[in-house]
């Protein structure tokens, strides 16, 4: 028991750093976007509280770039993204797992084997494809590639073979069509999982800059990424940290909203273990 306790604590210890490690450089983010004393050089060592307490650092930000505009344009292309990516994905998953066809294996290794492709090997290519589609510069370049999401369709089948197949006969047998017994019966014990793709998906779509900077050319166009690089090369605003520090938090408001509303389904996913028949 001594041993154990001991162990216990270490653990904590542990955490402790770890989450002091996450939590000081967003700290220090937030301190110094309120700091206008910061607007020429950032502070080092860190404040624990701004020098110079004011809002002129968001108000500056706001000023230089259209942040909202930008935000609402991620936030499109997030939505648009995780809809395809999870309706492609909650489908196969399920065809994968409980439909049995022949050579569902065979697709579900084709498909896990693009996820070792790395995306600087296929950006030419998906440029060039969208280019003779004339749809560059277009929302069109995120939603169809969000078709091909292997990670989820592998996700949600995992979860799928873990549901009891006497729930889909069940349905079946009671009149109702395929996708019925998807929608209603399998699509309800999946929310947790779900909860974590949309996490994941809608992190992955508002942190890219890459793809974006390729296909978007209409600075109306501009996802928030692409506006934050302005603060590093536009305008001369890339020598003043605390605005650059206002800008980023913004930013991050609708990603810690959306997790806060998600956070009770994306534990449940974490803590599953599995649902025995």
């Amino acid at each position: 028991m001594g041993r154990k306790r001991w162990s216990n604590k270490i653990l904590v210890v542990l955490l402790a750093i770890g989450s002091l490690a996450m939590v000081i450089p967003f700290a220090w983010m937030v301190i110094t976007s309120f700091d206008w004393a910061a607007r020429i050089r950032i502070p080092f060592p860190p404040r624990i509280w701004p020098l110079d307490p004011s809002l002129k650092p968001y108000d500056a930000a706001f000023m230089n770039v259209p942040l909202l505009k930008y935000i609402w344009n991620s936030v499109v292309v997030a939505v648009g993204v995780i809809i395809v990516s999870l309706s492609s994905a909650l489908l196969s998953g399920y065809a994968l797992s409980k439909l049995k066809a022949k050579g569902s294996g065979i697709v579900l290794v084709a498909a896990l084997s693009t996820m070792m492709i790395p995306f600087e090997i296929t950006m030419i290519p998906q440029y060039l494809f969208f280019s003779r589609l004339h749809l560059t510069d277009s929302y069109w370049a995120f939603y169809l590639p969000a078709l091909n999401y292997a990670f989820g369709t592998f996700l949600a089948k995992g979860i799928f073979d873990q549901l009891p197949g006497s729930l889909r006969e069940a349905g079946i047998i009671d009149g109702a069509g395929e996708l019925r017994v998807f929608r209603v019966i399998f699509l309800p014990l999946c929310m947790p999982i779900i909860a974590t793709l949309i996490v994941l998906q809608f992190l992955a779509v508002w942190n890219d800059l890459l793809w974006p900077l390729l296909i978007l050319n209409t600075p109306d166009k501009y996802t928030i990424q692409q506006g934050l690089a302005m603060f590093t090369y536009n305008r001369g605003t890339g020598k003043l940290p605390s605005i650059t520090m206002a800008a980023t938090t913004v930013s991050l408001v609708p990603v810690v909203v959306l997790y806060i509303f998600l956070q009770r389904y994306v534990v449940e996913s974490v803590a599953m273990t599995g649902i025995k028949q």
